[in-house]
């Protein structure tokens, strides 16, 4: 893409530690791409990958003029790393996808046929996922779980891999959040959103970057930022205990001045104090959750810092500003553009 011609598509693709699939997936993207004629770029988002991803991507675009690249100061995340590459997207509409290849780019033609259709949204649902039990189980129970007491009706089954018109984007990047849900903040921003359903292939090469740690904190995460009823669980366990207490005394008064049959000893004043003291530190801990998220948020860091920038726009290219653009982040070190 040159200085003269502005995208009418966006691919922004979030990397870590991908060297051994970053060629595949730009081969494949421009195979599915370049024969359509239409303006379109590659943002690419380094990670602060450890092994050859980031010089892997800087040959890429030295060689690819459609291709600019982001490296990040260290590794801030997947869902930060998102946020940079549609801080500094450019495309009237803009797909996000993962750099393993899980997301086949041969879907994007579908989406941009929807999109064209009226969708300012295009989202994937995953139909199928070529992954083991215990890690299927747990995606399952956790869409469903959002989805039972989330604030806002997030879709089944649908992770980050979508198109989004632009003025989507610009919501997205107008929202205030530090610590960032992406799929829930789309939702949350509504315009038309219509689900695609695919098939999720299987990893193409390497071992997945997201662990099982991983996984389930970006599952509190997405709780904590899109639900309150977490914390109305409290309150729900709170009353349950108080009644189930009265009950307990009103037996034990009950039975004192009948039978005298209640029974005493250490067993049962252990048994309520365990089940109290349990209540109690899972109350503690949701509520250190929603304080973690307050004290995270009011500090105002940006989510992500840009390490080196490299696009081929030149400066004061149409729709892209001198410098790198930090709408969420911070931009430091050099911005190196190739006329």
């Amino acid at each position: 893409m040159t200085g003269e011609e502005s995208p009418l598509l966006s691919v922004v693709v979030p990397l870590f530690d991908e060297e051994r699939n970053v060629e595949a997936l730009h081969r494949r993207l421009t195979a599915v791409l370049a024969p359509r004629g239409e303006p379109y770029e590659l943002v690419l988002v380094d990670d602060g990958s450890r092994d050859a991803t980031g010089g892997l991507l800087d040959g890429i675009h030295d060689s690819d003029p459609r291709v600019t690249v982001i490296h990040l100061s260290r590794n801030f995340g997947h869902q930060a790393a998102v946020s940079a590459g549609l801080d500094h997207a450019l495309g009237r509409a803009v797909v996000v996808m993962d750099g393993d290849l899980q997301d086949p780019p041969e879907l994007l033609p579908r989406f941009l046929e929807r999109w064209r259709a009226g969708a300012d949204v295009v989202y994937a649902v995953r139909r199928n996922r070529k992954e083991g039990a215990v890690k299927k189980l747990g995606y399952f129970a956790f869409y469903r779980i959002m989805n039972a007491i989330s604030d806002l009706d997030i879709p089944l089954d649908s992770g980050d891999f979508c198109l989004m018109d632009r003025r989507v984007v610009d919501a997205l990047k107008a929202l205030p959040e530090r610590m960032r849900f992406v799929r829930g903040l789309r939702t949350f921003v509504g315009f038309r959103q219509e689900g695609l359903e695919y098939e999720r292939d299987p990893r193409a090469t390497g071992r997945p970057k997201y662990t099982f740690r991983a996984l389930v904190g970006l599952a509190i995460s997405g709780l904590i930022s899109f639900s309150g009823y977490p914390l109305r669980i409290v309150t729900y366990l709170g009353i349950a205990t108080a009644a189930m207490a009265a009950a307990m005394t009103a037996w034990v008064f009950h039975d004192a001045f009948t039978s005298g049959t209640a029974p005493q000893g250490w067993a049962s004043t252990m048994v309520t104090v365990l089940f109290m003291g349990s209540i109690q530190m899972v109350a503690m801990g949701i509520l250190g959750e929603y304080i973690r998220l307050i004290f995270l948020e009011s500090k105002g860091r940006p989510f992500y810092i840009v390490r080196t920038y490299r696009s081929h726009e030149s400066p004061g290219g149409p729709g892209r500003p001198a410098g790198p653009p930090a709408a969420n982040g911070l931009a430091t070190g050099r911005g190196d553009r190739v006329p």
